[in-house]
């Protein structure tokens, strides 16, 4: 139940993500759900890769600055999740740093209060 409660989470995200900000198109809702459940996928087989090798390369700064690091790795999840579906649309990598950023904190949000409310 935790897991489709992440996912509707993240799908409602993705959906006010592309109403508010111009340069970040998704179709519809039900798109918002594919590419919600596709950026899930992709940030749990690579999030964590991409992460260590940042670190690695860096020299260990990744590590220093995590939270910076994982907003670079989540707006590059985003564009390769850009790049294997047509439901979404992502204009340039700037659109996808604040797609990263907002999707980030409204998913925050959505965890705290339904955390709070049970």
């Amino acid at each position: 139940m935790s897991l489709v409660l992440s996912w509707l989470i993240l799908s409602l995200a993705v959906w006010i993500t592309a109403i508010v900000l111009p340069g970040f198109h998704v179709k519809s809702f039900g798109s918002a759900i594919v590419v919600a459940a596709l950026f899930g996928i992709l940030n749990f087989l690579l999030g964590q890769l991409f992460f260590v090798l940042l670190g690695i390369v860096t020299l260990g700064l990744a590590w220093l600055l995590a939270f910076l690091t994982r907003w670079l790795i989540n707006a590059l999840i985003l564009k390769l999740t850009d790049a294997l579906t047509d439901r979404l649309t992502i204009d340039s990598f700037g659109w996808a740093l604040g797609g990263a950023l907002m999707m980030s904190a409204l998913g925050t949000l959505g965890e705290w209060l339904i955390l709070s409310a049970f």
